[in-house]
């Protein structure tokens, strides 16, 4: 009920302001604020001002608001673990299946990007050197480069 009084006399205010604005000839400043002066008399008679009064003085309707608040932060931190870990669950099973197939190269691939003549050709690296590289090498050679 106050509610309804308040919006009735902001509204009566707003149309009087509209009035002594049109009275010194700015016309289109005096529509405008008789548009607004019109919004509250408005939602008064739709019952907007009503149910938003029986809204903010429900305890169920604030427990309600209470509830998608955590629905949403909960959502948030799901999102935001979700981009740390790399992926959806459907990209980590994806992920997994390939780690789990024992070839990494299709049977039927096309040999390397790199082709013969981009590589020097001198042959094998000196001895003192192939102890230190020959588990990089075996890794190489497993994967065709």
């Amino acid at each position: 009920m106050i509610a309804e009084t308040v919006c009735s006399a902001v509204s009566a205010a707003g149309l009087g302001i509209a009035v002594v604005t049109a009275y010194r000839k700015r016309y289109l400043a005096a529509v405008r604020v008789a548009a607004y002066s019109l919004v509250p008399i408005g939602l008064v008679m739709t019952g907007v001002v009503e149910w938003l009064a029986d809204t903010a003085f429900s305890p169920t309707a604030w427990a309600g608001f209470g509830v998608l608040g955590v629905a949403w932060v909960l959502f948030m931190t799901t999102r935001t673990v979700e981009r740390r870990r790399g992926g959806t669950r459907k990209e980590r099973r994806a992920a997994a299946r390939a780690a789990d197939r024992a070839d990494a190269v299709a049977p039927a691939a096309s040999a390397p990007s790199l082709g013969q003549g981009s590589r020097p050709a001198t042959g094998r690296a000196p001895a003192s050197r192939g102890d230190d590289f020959s588990d990089i090498e075996a890794i190489l050679k497993k994967h065709g480069i």
